[in-house]
């Protein structure tokens, strides 16, 4: 028993190791969880008083006693780079993050594990002691004493980035901000059968971004105070446009929209604000360039698209906004570029290419951030976009204490910018995401109000000046090569197939448009559709991007199949001509014309099925056409129908029938038989006749007669009686001394 109890004990120590064990709670520095959730102002002027304000939360196990909290100074940092640290640290560190600045503490007493409570502090800038320009590190600490210690400390920290400027800089930074209004894929290829073609939606999702408080209705909202460029997606306009009017959502039961009075008030308010910024129009749908460059080169055809898409991106924006956009910009995903995408972004039209620091970065050692143009050969211009800067709004800005880090952070960086090289002008461009959501762009709204409001290292450029700015002689211009670019964006591109079907789609739309007599009830909403299907919205989902691809290339199927042959049973012929009739069905809205319906017979020598016939069929009608056929004998023979476009390519599926000649043999035949006995009855005849006259004459004896034995005088030897001599066509008497074979074969013939 003892031994046994000593083994169970042996194995309980053994485990004991693997067993779960709880989380150890935080500690030091790192009990509380201090959020500074806003401070202003966010870059003060001598005369103010900085506040800032937040959250604590005790994540300890035990409370703190006499807690207090307090507002600290770092020194200044002093480049791009001490501002990267900052962000990155977490607790406390006395000598970077400065001591307790007197008279800024204030007590908070008990803190509870697990509660929060708000706080706010302030202090007046003179007691900051902010000595000369530059980013200054600014922190709150929480001290006291907590169960694991009997004196006070600190328990909590966090920090930001304080900008100051006590005066204005002698050459400001020229800053551009891009301010894209683009969302995803909304319309679809299909518009109802009526004459105002109503369009059909995807889904209704848009209204919701267009409505009051919506990421695209704030987006508009919040610009029209802002010193941006618009960068819009011209298909945005269109679709909101087209919800201006009647519209139907895709679906079972294919709703009518009822959200037409948002869209009508969102393009009211877009108009009103694109008459003071400037507007930049990206081909049309936002094509993912790319995509095209690495995967859609190798099909052709493929390039052939951003023409167009770059051509009506210029008349949507123009028709609707009723403004001239610039064009001639081209921004590929995250601004990623090698030497494919720039020369596929340039292929259009598109000189000016927007890429970013992280893509084209900078080899020759610079201490300053140099301005965004650089010339890269071809006339063309890479505007180089700062990569922190552009990525300062990417996390969750729903949350305010992310949102007063990334200001502060974002106008400490524009800050250390102008004071890298204070005696040197740049041109900074900033390219935000793509989509940007409603905390993001209130985010962004605020740091880029606060650099306008303040004016005092900044300025704000358009970006089609920025693109013309003078360039940074030791910048770099080399385009990287394809082995550079990023292998995770590579992974969410459009692949080869994707342009192969996009080919197909566009092959199918060519052949089909040629019937109708309206083509561009078609050409228009396919042709966007196939545009929108090489958009940059399918990074990362290729599931989507493939069903809507299939979705297009279905709707296009089902209606050309709607101009059909219908099917014949069969066809049966009980003469040698006889009509042969083939309908066509239109199903469509409109018209067909300039087609060919074409009879081919198994048999030709049997079966000839006549010539070809030029077709028009009206929308909505069957008609049948009759081909004239000729039959040369009896029996079965195929029949095939095939539909041809006016340039020989065939339409749709054959039909093939059979077509039964059941009487035409026997009277080909009879004709035949009737006629070649009446030669052989003329034939014997005058075989005979010549036959009785040689005859005759060999009677006679001389052979001075004339013909038939006429000897030319009347009553001698010629004739008998007074009797008129026997013509050739009269029959011989029977003397019983000729042969009785008139045919000379040597064989008795009965009479």
């Amino acid at each position: 028993m003892t031994l046994l109890t000593g083994v169970l004990l042996l194995v309980g120590l053994l485990q004991a190791p693997h067993a779960p064990t709880a989380e150890a709670a935080p500690t030091g520095s790192r009990t509380v969880d201090v959020t500074i959730d806003s401070m202003s102002p966010s870059a003060p002027s001598k005369s103010d008083s900085v506040t800032v304000s937040g959250t604590l939360t005790n994540d300890g196990r035990s409370t703190i006693t006499d807690a207090h909290i307090g507002m600290h100074r770092g020194d200044a940092l002093g480049g791009r780079s001490s501002i990267d640290n900052v962000a990155r640290r977490t607790g406390y560190l006395p000598g970077a993050d400065g001591e307790e600045i007197k008279g800024s503490a204030k007590k908070i007493g008990k803190l509870e594990p697990g509660v929060s409570r708000t706080f706010t502090l302030s202090v007046p800038v003179k007691d900051l002691r902010l000595d000369e320009n530059g980013v200054y590190q600014l922190g709150v600490s929480v001290s006291g004493r907590s169960q694991a210690t009997h004196y006070s400390q600190v328990l909590g920290f966090d920090r930001t980035l304080l900008p100051w400027q006590e005066a204005d800089a002698a050459k400001k930074t020229q800053l551009t901000y891009m301010w894209p209004l683009i969302s995803s894929t909304h319309l679809t290829a299909e518009t109802d059968a009526d004459a105002q073609q109503t369009p059909v939606f995807r889904n209704d999702d848009l209204a919701a971004e267009l409505a009051p408080g919506g990421r695209l209705q704030q987006m508009v909202a919040l610009s029209k105070n802002l010193p941006v460029t618009f960068v819009i997606d011209p298909d945005l306009l269109a679709t909101v446009d087209a919800m201006t009017k009647s519209y139907r959502v895709n679906g079972p039961d294919g709703p009518m929209g009822k959200n037409q009075a948002v869209a009508k008030q969102w393009l009211h308010e877009l108009e009103d604000a694109a008459k003071t910024h400037e507007v930049v129009a990206l081909p049309f749908a936002d094509p993912d360039l790319a995509s095209l460059a690495h995967h859609g080169k190798h099909v052709p055809s493929a390039l052939s698209h951003l023409g167009p898409a770059t051509d009506l991106a210029e008349t949507t924006v123009d028709t609707i906004l009723g403004v001239k956009p610039r064009t001639d910009f081209a921004w590929p995903v995250d601004g990623a570029i090698d030497s494919s995408v720039v020369d596929v972004a340039t292929s259009a039209g598109a000189h000016n290419v927007i890429t970013r620091s992280d893509s084209l970065r900078e080899t020759g050692g610079l201490s300053y951030t140099p301005t965004a143009a650089r010339p890269i050969g071809g006339g063309n211009t890479a505007v180089v976009a700062d990569a922190q800067l552009s990525r300062a709004f990417e996390g969750d800005m729903s949350k305010a204490g992310n949102s007063a880090h990334a200001v502060q952070d974002f106008l400490a960086q524009t800050q250390m910018i102008n004071l890298e090289d204070p005696g040197r002008q740049r041109s900074v461009v900033v390219a935000p995401q793509r989509m940007p959501s409603v905390s993001q762009a209130h985010a962004m709204a605020t740091a880029l109000r606060t650099l306008d409001d303040s004016g005092s290292w900044s300025q704000p450029l358009s970006l089609g000046k920025a693109a013309k700015a003078k360039p940074d002689p030791s910048a770099t211009r080399r385009v990287p090569s394809g082995a550079a670019y990023p292998s995770s964006l590579r992974r969410q591109e459009l692949p080869t197939s994707a342009f192969r079907q996009i080919r197909g789609t566009q092959a199918a739309l060519d052949d089909y448009r040629v019937i109708l007599a309206q083509p561009e009830r078609v050409v228009t909403p396919f042709g966007s559709a196939i545009m929108r299907e090489m958009s940059t919205e399918w990074r990362g989902d290729a599931a989507g991007a493939a069903g809507f691809r299939r979705s297009v290339r279905s709707y296009l199927d089902g209606l050309t199949k709607k101009v059909h042959l219908i099917q014949k049973s069969g066809a049966t012929l009980s003469g040698r001509s006889a009509t042969i009739p083939v309908t066509v069905q239109n199903n469509l809205v409109q018209g067909v014309k300039d087609m060919t319906l074409k009879l081919t017979s198994s048999q030709p020598n049997r079966l000839d099925v006549g010539k070809a016939q030029q077709i028009t069929v009206d929308g909505g009608h069957s008609q049948s056409f009759k081909f004239a056929t000729t039959a040369n004998a009896n029996g079965r023979a195929w029949v095939t129908a095939q539909l041809y476009t006016a340039d020989g390519k065939p339409y749709g599926d054959r039909m093939t029938f059979q077509v039964n000649v059941t009487e035409i043999t026997a009277t080909v035949m009879l004709v035949i038989a009737g006629g070649v006995l009446l030669l052989v009855l003329a034939g014997v005849r005058i075989y005979l006749q010549r036959k009785r006259a040689a005859a005759r004459r060999a009677e006679g004896g001389s052979d001075d007669e004339g013909p038939e034995g006429d000897t030319g005088t009347d009553g001698d030897n010629g004739g008998t009686d007074g009797d008129e001599p026997e013509q050739p066509s009269d029959p011989s008497p029977d003397t019983g001394s000729e042969s009785s074979d008139p045919s000379g074969s040597g064989e008795k013939v009965d009479r």
